[in-house]
């Protein structure tokens, strides 16, 4: 039993002094005690920044980070989604196996300093670069399990289900040949995933990619594998991301995306929306009720052009929500967070709006309500620091210039709100009750790096 001293933590109660916490072999809160006092013999940690729980990112391409930036120079025609997705597919077919490793891993040591802990990664770069299997069907699902434990963040491993081009059972184009499965082959990788996870300790669910890209039945199929596995297992889905999306789905189904999957499928706690981005108000509604989560995306919505999330009328109905990074133009979790905000005050032309009530803390109340919505889409025990839930949280440097005289939800909101040149006020993380960020550095950075630069001048050449 390992133990630590937070002279100032947010618990699941509130913030809390002198906080004696006891944590088990597998990283699991026993026991907390606020108003403690330790002696010189205490040979537990002794956290003197200000503790927060750790951040979750639920919507991860781990491939994608390394073609951030890339797809910044316009065409002969009209940008947007449709034209970065082209040259998504052009870069996806240097990555080799080491190579998503390696680019996994820097990914996910940047996403620990910035605040995450525990990542969703929605993966569908599963085959080689001709489209075969390799001799290990999830060799791919593996390089990123091996990314993981080398960074130390915790992870949900999403393998997407993804079969066709488009709607109506459009043949798979050239660019799409390393993530197609047939119902039979999508079912023996979940099974081998569902190995890996339990080997490597970490959690599995499944992530049918989208509308256009798998029927009704495929989904069927999935889940009920899914559940021959593991019944408390996610669903991720992209649903409602761009408006041609749901044209296109109005013109197969007669419906429209949200409408269309909950009239087939029952939500519930289970299921993740990934942007969701365009809803009517009846659907707002509905997925609010379903108890599902909704990833909201900002910073990759901006840069594809997607639209507003409604969260105004989201959070009227009390819908859970959580924050991913997606592409990972940006690896910041305040970023996500403050953008969330910001893009509410812009189109109502008001301030705050995302807080708990009278007088509250705006920042408290984005931080608290995405990692616990984060925590739910990804079966993990995370999202708030209580007896059950893991260790998973940041220190907090009270010292930097965007947190210094700053108190309780103060520093949250300091946190999101004041970004300052230069300042990461995230000093040390820890998962499972292991340090991997200490004064901001990942104990693994230099060998991370090591391999990581030689990898990007590789894929970059051409």
């Amino acid at each position: 039993m390992k133990q630590f001293f937070a002279k100032h933590i947010l618990l699941d109660e509130g913030w809390a002094n002198d906080v004696l916490l006891k944590v088990d072999c597998n990283g699991v809160i026993q026991e907390i005690k606020p108003q403690s006092r330790i002696d010189h013999q205490f040979d537990g940690e002794l956290i003197s920044g200000s503790v927060i729980p750790g951040m979750v990112n639920n919507h991860s391409h781990a491939f994608q980070w390394a073609m951030a930036g890339l797809a910044e120079q316009s065409g002969q025609d009209s940008d947007s989604f449709w034209t970065w997705r082209n040259a998504m597919y052009n870069f996806v077919g240097k990555v080799t196996p080491d190579d998503l490793r390696i680019i996994a891993s820097a990914l996910y040591m940047q996403m620990l300093k910035a605040g995450y802990t525990s990542v969703g990664e929605f993966h569908y770069l599963h085959h080689d670069i001709s489209g075969t299997h390799y001799s290990n069907q999830a060799e791919m699902s593996l390089q990123l399990f091996e990314a993981a434990k080398q960074s130390g963040i915790g992870m949900t491993l999403l393998p997407v289900f993804y079969r066709y081009a488009g709607f109506g059972e459009q043949p798979a184009n050239q660019g799409q040949k390393r993530f197609i499965h047939d119902q039979e082959a999508y079912a023996n990788l979940l099974s081998k995933i569902s190995f890996l996870a339990k080997e490597y300790n970490q959690n599995f669910g499944i992530a049918p990619h989208s509308l256009r890209a798998v029927s009704g039945s495929d989904i069927k199929f999935a889940i009920n594998t899914l559940d021959s596995l593991d019944r408390k297992a996610p669903i991720h889905i992209h649903i409602a991301e761009q408006v041609k999306e749901v044209s296109d789905c109005i013109a197969h189904y007669s419906q429209r995306p949200v409408d269309w999957l909950m009239k087939q499928f029952e939500l519930n706690e289970r299921w993740c929306l990934v942007h969701a981005t365009h809803m009517t108000e009846q659907e707002t509604f509905e997925v609010a009720q379903s108890k599902a989560v909704v990833s909201v995306c900002t910073t990759t919505e901006a840069n594809l052009g997607d639209g507003f999330f409604n969260m105004m009328d989201y959070k009227k109905h009390q819908g859970r929500w959580s924050v991913g990074s997606d592409s990972h133009i940006t690896v910041s979790a305040t970023e996500e967070l403050r953008w969330l905000e910001y893009q509410q005050r812009l189109m109502n032309k008001s301030r705050t709006l995302l807080v708990d009530g009278d007088f509250s803390s705006n920042g408290h109340w984005l931080w608290t309500q995405a990692a616990i919505g984060g925590a739910q889409s990804l079966n993990r025990q995370a999202g708030k620091l209580k007896v059950g839930h893991k260790a998973d949280w940041l220190e907090l440097d009270n010292n930097s210039i965007a947190l210094i005289g700053k108190k309780d939800n103060q520093l949250i909101d300091a946190l999101i709100f004041n970004k300052q040149a230069a300042c990461n006020p995230i000093k040390a993380v820890w998962v499972n009750g292991q340090q991997y960020v200490e004064h901001g550095k990942h104990k693994a950075e230099a060998e991370i790096m090591k391999q990581f630069l030689p990898i990007m001048q590789k894929l970059l050449q051409d």
